[in-house]
Protein backbone atom coordinates (compact mmCIF):
# COMPACT_ATOMS: atom_id res chain seq x y z
CA UNK A 1 0.00 0.00 0.00
CA UNK A 2 1.32 3.49 -1.17
CA UNK A 3 2.23 5.40 2.26
CA UNK A 4 -0.26 8.08 2.93
CA UNK A 5 0.23 11.81 1.63
CA UNK A 6 -1.30 14.60 3.72
CA UNK A 7 -1.15 18.20 1.68
CA UNK A 8 -0.94 21.36 3.96
CA UNK A 9 -2.28 23.23 1.44
CA UNK A 10 -2.98 23.21 -2.50
CA UNK A 11 -1.75 26.33 -2.13
CA UNK A 12 1.67 27.85 -2.36
CA UNK A 13 2.46 28.10 1.17
CA UNK A 14 6.01 29.25 2.61
CA UNK A 15 5.93 27.25 6.29
CA UNK A 16 8.79 30.42 7.35
CA UNK A 17 10.89 29.80 3.72
CA UNK A 18 13.22 32.73 2.64
CA UNK A 19 12.17 35.03 0.27
CA UNK A 20 14.78 32.82 -2.78
CA UNK A 21 13.10 29.70 -1.53
CA UNK A 22 9.40 30.96 -2.17
CA UNK A 23 9.91 32.21 -5.17
CA UNK A 24 11.77 29.25 -6.92
CA UNK A 25 8.96 27.15 -5.41
CA UNK A 26 6.45 29.63 -7.60
CA UNK A 27 8.82 29.07 -10.64
CA UNK A 28 8.88 25.46 -10.28
CA UNK A 29 5.06 24.98 -9.77
CA UNK A 30 2.76 23.30 -12.53
CA UNK A 31 -1.07 23.26 -12.39
CA UNK A 32 -2.37 20.15 -10.19
CA UNK A 33 0.65 20.24 -7.56
CA UNK A 34 0.23 20.06 -4.01
CA UNK A 35 2.72 21.98 -1.36
CA UNK A 36 4.45 21.39 1.60
CA UNK A 37 2.62 17.96 1.73
CA UNK A 38 3.81 15.53 4.09
CA UNK A 39 5.09 12.31 2.72
CA UNK A 40 6.68 8.94 4.78
CA UNK A 41 7.17 11.38 7.88
CA UNK A 42 8.83 14.79 6.12
CA UNK A 43 7.19 17.96 4.61
CA UNK A 44 7.77 17.80 1.04
CA UNK A 45 7.75 21.24 -1.17
CA UNK A 46 6.13 20.14 -4.14
CA UNK A 47 4.08 17.13 -5.31
CA UNK A 48 3.79 16.60 -8.32
CA UNK A 49 1.80 13.45 -9.12
CA UNK A 50 4.55 10.48 -8.36
CA UNK A 51 7.65 12.85 -8.83
CA UNK A 52 8.42 14.76 -5.53
CA UNK A 53 10.14 17.82 -5.88
CA UNK A 54 12.69 19.54 -3.26
CA UNK A 55 14.10 23.00 -3.62
CA UNK A 56 17.35 23.65 -1.20
CA UNK A 57 18.82 27.13 -1.65
CA UNK A 58 21.99 26.11 0.49
CA UNK A 59 23.57 22.66 1.73
CA UNK A 60 22.87 19.46 0.68
CA UNK A 61 24.50 18.46 3.56
CA UNK A 62 21.04 19.29 5.73
CA UNK A 63 18.87 17.02 3.38
CA UNK A 64 20.94 13.66 3.66
CA UNK A 65 18.97 11.62 5.52
CA UNK A 66 15.61 12.81 4.06
CA UNK A 67 16.95 12.33 0.40
CA UNK A 68 17.91 8.65 1.65
CA UNK A 69 14.60 7.87 3.19
CA UNK A 70 12.22 9.29 0.60
CA UNK A 71 14.41 8.02 -2.76
CA UNK A 72 13.84 4.56 -1.22
CA UNK A 73 9.89 5.05 -2.30
CA UNK A 74 9.49 7.32 -4.73
CA UNK A 75 11.62 9.36 -7.48
CA UNK A 76 13.31 12.89 -6.21
CA UNK A 77 13.95 15.89 -8.25
CA UNK A 78 16.14 18.20 -6.22
CA UNK A 79 16.86 21.65 -7.29
CA UNK A 80 19.16 24.18 -6.73
CA UNK A 81 20.09 27.79 -7.89
CA UNK A 82 23.15 29.10 -9.09
CA UNK A 83 23.48 32.57 -9.51
CA UNK A 84 24.64 33.93 -12.79
CA UNK A 85 24.59 37.42 -11.63
CA UNK A 86 24.14 38.64 -8.16
CA UNK A 87 24.16 41.68 -6.71
CA UNK A 88 24.49 43.04 -3.24
CA UNK A 89 21.93 45.44 -2.11
CA UNK A 90 23.01 47.22 1.48
CA UNK A 91 20.06 48.26 3.89
CA UNK A 92 20.48 50.32 6.93
CA UNK A 93 17.74 51.77 8.78
CA UNK A 94 14.87 49.89 6.71
CA UNK A 95 16.32 52.17 3.58
CA UNK A 96 18.50 50.70 0.86
CA UNK A 97 21.80 52.85 0.80
CA UNK A 98 23.77 51.09 -1.84
CA UNK A 99 23.25 48.56 -5.03
CA UNK A 100 26.51 46.69 -6.62
CA UNK A 101 27.00 43.84 -9.29
CA UNK A 102 29.13 41.09 -7.72
CA UNK A 103 32.33 39.94 -9.59
CA UNK A 104 31.01 36.40 -8.74
CA UNK A 105 29.63 34.39 -11.47
CA UNK A 106 27.78 30.80 -11.06
CA UNK A 107 28.49 28.53 -13.81
CA UNK A 108 27.24 24.76 -13.81
CA UNK A 109 30.33 23.30 -11.87
CA UNK A 110 29.21 24.80 -9.05
CA UNK A 111 26.82 22.23 -8.76
CA UNK A 112 29.64 20.08 -7.28
CA UNK A 113 29.92 22.44 -3.89
CA UNK A 114 26.91 20.91 -2.74
CA UNK A 115 27.28 17.64 -4.41
CA UNK A 116 30.44 17.17 -2.48
CA UNK A 117 27.85 16.56 0.68
CA UNK A 118 25.94 13.66 -1.16
CA UNK A 119 28.32 12.20 -3.96
CA UNK A 120 27.75 8.15 -3.58
CA UNK A 121 23.61 9.25 -2.87
CA UNK A 122 23.59 10.64 -6.45
CA UNK A 123 24.00 7.10 -8.24
CA UNK A 124 20.90 6.61 -6.61
CA UNK A 125 18.38 5.80 -9.78
CA UNK A 126 15.47 7.70 -7.99
CA UNK A 127 17.28 11.16 -7.51
CA UNK A 128 17.90 13.87 -10.16
CA UNK A 129 19.28 17.41 -9.75
CA UNK A 130 17.77 20.46 -11.41
CA UNK A 131 20.32 23.62 -11.52
CA UNK A 132 18.61 26.84 -12.37
CA UNK A 133 20.71 29.85 -13.19
CA UNK A 134 19.55 32.63 -11.82
CA UNK A 135 19.83 36.22 -11.37
CA UNK A 136 19.37 37.14 -7.73
CA UNK A 137 19.49 40.06 -4.97
CA UNK A 138 22.01 39.41 -1.54
CA UNK A 139 20.20 41.98 0.67
CA UNK A 140 23.07 42.81 3.27
CA UNK A 141 22.15 44.97 6.44
CA UNK A 142 23.85 46.87 9.05
CA UNK A 143 24.73 45.32 12.15
CA UNK A 144 26.69 47.41 14.66
CA UNK A 145 26.97 44.13 17.04
CA UNK A 146 29.02 41.85 14.40
CA UNK A 147 31.52 44.50 12.84
CA UNK A 148 34.00 41.59 12.92
CA UNK A 149 31.75 40.63 10.03
CA UNK A 150 32.25 42.20 7.01
CA UNK A 151 32.53 45.12 9.08
CA UNK A 152 28.97 44.76 10.29
CA UNK A 153 27.29 43.89 6.81
CA UNK A 154 25.32 40.58 7.13
CA UNK A 155 23.86 38.94 4.31
CA UNK A 156 19.76 38.71 5.36
CA UNK A 157 17.76 37.35 2.56
CA UNK A 158 18.24 36.47 -0.99
CA UNK A 159 15.65 37.28 -3.80
CA UNK A 160 14.84 35.58 -7.31
CA UNK A 161 15.20 38.33 -9.81
CA UNK A 162 14.55 35.67 -12.93
CA UNK A 163 15.68 32.47 -13.88
CA UNK A 164 17.47 32.47 -16.83
CA UNK A 165 18.15 28.67 -17.55
CA UNK A 166 17.71 25.06 -16.68
CA UNK A 167 19.91 22.03 -16.68
CA UNK A 168 18.70 18.58 -15.62
CA UNK A 169 21.47 16.47 -14.40
CA UNK A 170 19.70 13.06 -14.35
CA UNK A 171 22.45 10.30 -14.35
CA UNK A 172 25.95 10.35 -13.51
CA UNK A 173 27.04 9.81 -16.71
CA UNK A 174 25.39 13.63 -16.67
CA UNK A 175 28.28 14.54 -14.35
CA UNK A 176 31.15 12.75 -16.16
CA UNK A 177 30.06 14.95 -19.50
CA UNK A 178 31.07 18.06 -17.26
CA UNK A 179 34.63 17.04 -17.99
CA UNK A 180 36.61 19.23 -20.67
CA UNK A 181 37.05 17.22 -23.46
CA UNK A 182 40.94 17.72 -23.61
CA UNK A 183 41.87 16.48 -20.52
CA UNK A 184 45.33 15.06 -20.75
CA UNK A 185 45.30 11.68 -19.81
CA UNK A 186 45.76 11.02 -16.78
CA UNK A 187 45.57 14.46 -15.37
CA UNK A 188 45.21 16.20 -12.20
CA UNK A 189 43.11 18.50 -10.67
CA UNK A 190 45.65 21.61 -11.57
CA UNK A 191 44.82 20.26 -15.19
CA UNK A 192 40.91 19.98 -14.72
CA UNK A 193 40.78 23.45 -12.72
CA UNK A 194 42.80 25.48 -15.57
CA UNK A 195 40.97 23.34 -19.22
CA UNK A 196 37.41 23.88 -17.19
CA UNK A 197 38.58 27.31 -15.86
CA UNK A 198 37.35 27.04 -12.70
CA UNK A 199 39.49 27.62 -9.11
CA UNK A 200 41.29 24.45 -7.93
CA UNK A 201 39.32 23.78 -5.14
CA UNK A 202 36.52 23.76 -6.96
CA UNK A 203 38.29 20.81 -9.03
CA UNK A 204 39.04 19.09 -6.02
CA UNK A 205 35.37 18.68 -5.30
CA UNK A 206 34.68 17.45 -8.80
CA UNK A 207 37.29 14.95 -8.57
CA UNK A 208 36.05 13.57 -5.44
CA UNK A 209 32.69 13.34 -6.55
CA UNK A 210 33.51 12.10 -9.90
CA UNK A 211 35.48 9.42 -7.68
CA UNK A 212 33.19 8.32 -5.54
CA UNK A 213 30.90 7.72 -8.44
CA UNK A 214 33.16 5.76 -10.24
CA UNK A 215 33.73 7.81 -12.95
CA UNK A 216 37.12 8.63 -12.11
CA UNK A 217 39.96 6.42 -10.67
CA UNK A 218 42.82 7.27 -8.93
CA UNK A 219 45.82 5.81 -10.87
CA UNK A 220 49.03 7.01 -9.25
CA UNK A 221 50.37 10.38 -8.33
CA UNK A 222 52.56 12.56 -9.86
CA UNK A 223 55.04 14.23 -7.09
CA UNK A 224 52.31 15.07 -4.58
CA UNK A 225 49.25 15.67 -7.31
CA UNK A 226 46.61 12.52 -7.49
CA UNK A 227 46.46 11.43 -11.25
CA UNK A 228 42.94 11.13 -12.23
CA UNK A 229 41.56 8.65 -15.61
CA UNK A 230 38.35 8.61 -17.00
CA UNK A 231 36.21 5.71 -16.57
CA UNK A 232 32.65 4.52 -18.06
CA UNK A 233 30.03 5.25 -15.75
CA UNK A 234 27.98 1.95 -14.93
CA UNK A 235 25.05 1.48 -16.41
CA UNK A 236 21.54 1.44 -14.10
CA UNK A 237 18.03 1.86 -14.62
CA UNK A 238 16.35 5.78 -13.57
CA UNK A 239 13.15 6.13 -12.59
CA UNK A 240 10.94 7.06 -14.97
CA UNK A 241 9.94 10.98 -14.15
CA UNK A 242 8.60 14.00 -15.97
CA UNK A 243 12.06 15.79 -17.72
CA UNK A 244 11.86 18.91 -16.05
CA UNK A 245 10.32 20.92 -13.45
CA UNK A 246 8.35 23.32 -15.41
CA UNK A 247 5.66 22.50 -17.74
CA UNK A 248 6.60 21.82 -21.60
CA UNK A 249 6.13 23.81 -24.62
Amino acid sequence: MPPKRRPKTNGIGTLSEGPLHAALKAWCAQPGDTFETMVDGFVVDIVRGELLVEIETGNFARLKRKLRLLTERHPVRLVHPIACNRWIVRVEDGEETSRRKSPKHGRIEHIFEQLVSIPSQFAHPSLSVEVLFTEEEVVRCYDPARRACRKGWVASERRLLRVTDHHLLATPADLAALLPPDLPHPFTTADLAEASGIRRRLAQRMAYCLRALGLLADVGKCGNARLHARVGPKTQPRATVPHGTRAEG
